[in-house]
């Protein structure tokens, strides 16, 4: 028999939407029930009404409120394509995403059912009854998702959890009905790739690729599960082979007849490691795998690998149980930052968005993005992209915050989308962890759910018996934790001595200088909350005036007394501003402080500790959150906090037992030595006490200096303080809160010069100057500082650069509005 190769056939043109069912508006039924809105596939309900300007923004003051009827309307795609006979066996219809419920028809059959947003579906159609040649009708039935999950609930039992809709009744992104940073959309569509695949006899339905290193070569091997096209193709003897190729070499495995799995594996005599940012390069290698037939290749699949071991180390010790990253037989201390989806509209998000913020995270100096439970598990783009630029990836299952019924027909759906997105993720070089939950196991002993369950499964299958089990038979190179956090050992799942840690009272009920209070081993979920740039702030809410408390920024801030939260955590340490700007710089330079304060003893503590991934890198709608990079993709001053504090080699100055100490970190691979000197000063720049002290920090180590009295303590808490040198690297320790101390206005010179792509700005202190930052958005909305919150010494000078378009003089930069410092948050 001669095999015809499989072709793929996007379905992506002349699709139309229209509202079949629920609440619509008056106004709005001419526009979405009487007559279709044209669709864009992958698409949701919600981009195409915004494409024909039949609603407002979501994103823009209260306009949320407006359209959650969208949420409870049916809503149907339809489209058409064209078809002939082409002499393959079989024609599948592919969809690789429903978002959710859904029902597809073909010439007026329906031809499947879904209810998942996880998962991709595959319909082989009958071409003896249902296609013909010419155009066939493809028609889409959503189920509006609010009144379904609502329903699935009743049906399964109510369940714990944070927020009033039942996302843990539905397989969908649990953050698409809100949180306490995300906006509720509800969204409904076709909302990823679909097409119509025809092929012959055979195809490649799974490729499983695992790249090890071995001395200085390597292994590839690729496990192929094959699906025949009908009984009579299984029966077949067809000679069916699949070739393995990476780069020059390759090898070939036959497959047995009427079989459906081989492995095919390749001995490489020489490769480079891949290596996660900061400690070496990320090297990737191509893969190929070509199912043969006799005379041709009839499909073929595509992956990049990269060589390198992972392990966590959870061996028990005197302190308790770490949890430590290990690449390539390098402890690795993890600089992360959760990640939520980019835009409460997913579709939006492309490749070249993708990279912009996985960009801004190198920049920022994070090695490790952690994709948190309650979101999606991100297009392939976003996997690549992490390869290539050496971002580690840790993955959690989607679970979050809630208990999850056990029980059919949920039970089915999550093995299917787990088989798959394990499949999907597991040859990626960047991934080194998946886990089962986010905060379910945690809340499962401390949140009252064993009383409020009343019995009820709550997920514990998933978590201890379904997601190891697929791990094990589909990847098992890849490690896997029940749970974040999660303490091996049977300890509680929070314990600060065990495992991974979430740290959560400082924000809702305590100071953030009780982070230095905690020594976990590995710290997953912290943060402080602070408003996005300004410019972003005033495109989203319109209320004048704008108050912390006016209407548009109450619907922006989503937190449970928010607002609250960031005065309480605010007075402690700066007064509360009475005009909006400086209140608005305030609240984020406190996050940054907060945060900044948090990894500098977090980094202090390695190795006992050994990572800390903040939350948030990034917003998916413009609100006050505890995101680094807003909603409109502008870095706010936490940004320029991670840079500083999860550089390669930092001072900072921290208590320890009888006194002061230096805390030097050199995370590179390279011994650091040379001298630290330390003085105390007056807010003037007078020095009252210093001292020299040589150090040598071993790669990738860290050392401890303790300082004498005569620096450490002072009769002039108000007006002193401590700084080290080592270097241009630089620590410093504030005796006394800013609040309380006499610090001056800050006066500095500034002198800018044009530069490639933007400006270069010196500054020249004559006074003490701390937490410098230039909020550029208020003079080119798309200009970015690449350095911020900048402390200088009377008569200091350093030059920052500025990213952007045009020019910009030292006036706009000099301005009050645009050159802030904390100073101002002191001085009358």
């Amino acid at each position: 028999m001669t095999l015809t190769p499989l072709i793929r056939r996007p379905i992506a043109d002349g699709w139309t939407l229209e509202a079949t069912a629920g609440p619509v508006p008056d106004a709005m039924r001419t526009q979405v029930v009487d007559a279709p809105v044209p669709a864009e596939v992958p698409g949701c309900v919600h981009t195409d009404l915004l494409a024909a300007g039949l609603i407002p923004d979501p994103y823009l003051d209260d306009n949320e409120a407006l359209l959650a009827w969208i949420g409870r309307v049916d809503w149907s795609y339809r489209t058409t394509f064209s078809w002939a006979p082409d002499g393959h066996e079989r024609h599948d219809l592919v969809f690789d995403g429903l978002d959710t419920v859904a029902r597809v028809e073909v010439n007026g059959r329906t031809v499947a059912e879904t209810a998942n947003q996880h998962r991709s579906y595959r319909i082989p159609l009958d071409t003896a009854g249902l296609l013909r040649e010419g155009e066939n009708d493809l028609v889409v039935h959503f189920t509006a998702p609010v009144p379904y999950a609502n329903a699935q609930s009743v049906a399964l039992g109510a369940r714990p959890r944070p927020y009033p809709l039942p996302y843990e009744a539905i397989r969908k992104s649990a953050c698409n009905f809100g949180w306490d940073w995300g906006i509720a959309t509800f969204t409904s569509g076709i909302w990823r790739e679909v097409r119509l695949e025809s092929w012959s006899t055979a195809r490649l339905a799974e490729v499983r690729t695992h790249a090890a290193p071995e001395g200085a070569g390597g292994r590839v091997a690729a496990t192929v599960r094959i699906e025949r096209a009908d009984a009579a193709a299984r029966a077949a003897t067809d000679d069916l082979r699949v070739r393995l190729r990476v780069g020059g070499a390759e090898t070939i495995a036959s497959v047995p007849a009427g079989g459906d799995e081989v492995t095919g594996q390749l001995n490489l005599d020489q490769v480079e490691r891949w290596w996660p940012a900061g400690y070496g390069e990320p090297h990737l290698y191509e893969v190929a795998v070509d199912l043969l037939g006799a005379d041709e290749t009839v499909d073929t699949a595509e992956r990049r690998v990269g060589f390198r071991t992972v392990e966590w180390d959870t061996a028990p010790d005197d302190a308790g149980t770490p949890f430590t990253l290990v690449v390539n037989d390098q402890p690795v201390f993890v600089k992360g930052a959760n990640w939520i989806p980019d835009d409460a509209l997913p579709v939006r998000v492309d490749r070249a968005r993708y990279e912009r913020r996985l960009r801004q995270a190198l920049e920022a100096n994070l090695n490790l993005i952690r994709v948190w439970g309650g979101g999606i598990y991100e297009s392939d783009d976003f996997y690549d992209l992490c390869d290539e630029l050496g971002l580690l990836t840790w993955q959690d299952f989607l679970f979050a915050c809630a208990a999850y019924p056990e029980e059919e027909p949920l039970r089915s759906e999550i093995e299917a989308e787990a088989r798959e997105n394990i499949v999907r993720l597991a040859s990626h070089a960047s991934l080194v962890l998946l886990t089962g939950n986010n905060e379910n196991i945690w809340g499962y002993e401390d949140w009252d759910w064993k009383r409020r369950l009343d019995g009820r499964t709550w997920g514990a299958y998933y978590y201890h018996d379904l997601f190891p089990r697929l791990i094990s038979e589909l990847a098992s190179h890849v490690p896997y934790a029940p749970g974040s956090p999660f303490s091996p050992g049977g300890q509680h799942p929070n314990a600060e001595e065990h495992g991974s840690m979430h740290l959560w009272e400082q924000w809702n009920r305590q100071d953030w200088l009780t982070y230095r209070e905690h020594r976990p081993r590995f710290v997953a979920e912290f943060g402080w909350q602070g408003p996005p740039a300004w410019t972003t702030l005033r495109r989203s809410v319109s209320d004048d005036p704008l108050t912390p408390e006016s209407p548009g920024m109450i619907v922006h801030q989503k937190a449970m007394e928010g607002n609250v939260k960031l005065t309480a955590g605010l007075v402690p340490h700066l007064r509360v501003p009475d005009d909006m700007e400086t209140w608005h710089w305030a609240m984020q330079l406190n996050q940054a402080i907060a945060v900044r304060t948090a990894l500098e003893h977090f980094r202090s503590w390695a190795p006992h500790t050994m990572g800390a991934i903040v939350w948030q890198l990034n917003d998916c709608w413009p609100v006050t959150s505890w995101a680094a990079i807003d909603g409109d993709e502008r870095p706010k001053p936490l940004f320029h906090a991670l840079r500083r504090a999860f550089a390669a080699r930092t001072v900072s100055l921290q208590p320890r037992e009888g006194g002061l100490a230096a805390i030097v970190t050199n995370d590179t691979g390279e011994e650091w030595s040379g001298t630290l000197h330390v003085r105390r000063l007056t807010f003037r720049g007078d020095v009252r006490a210093d001292e020299s002290l040589g150090f040598a920090v071993a790669a990738r180590g860290t050392a401890t200096l303790a300082l004498s009295s005569e620096l450490a303590q002072t009769d002039a808490a108000n007006a002193e303080f401590l700084i080290a040198d080592a270097g241009e690297v630089r620590g410093t320790w504030f005796f006394a809160e800013a609040r309380d101390s006499a610090l001056p206005p800050a006066e500095f010179d500034l002198e800018v010069s044009p530069v490639e792509g933007g400006s270069m700005v010196t500054v020249t202190a004559t006074s003490l100057v701390r937490d410098l930052t230039f909020l550029v958005d208020k003079v080119d909305p798309a200009a970015h500082a690449e350095e911020g919150l900048i402390t200088l010494l009377p008569g200091e000078r350093t030059t920052v650069r500025i990213r952007h378009e045009g020019t910009l003089d030292a006036a706009q930069l000099a301005d009050p509005r645009v050159a802030r410092t904390l100073n101002e948050l002191v001085s009358p």
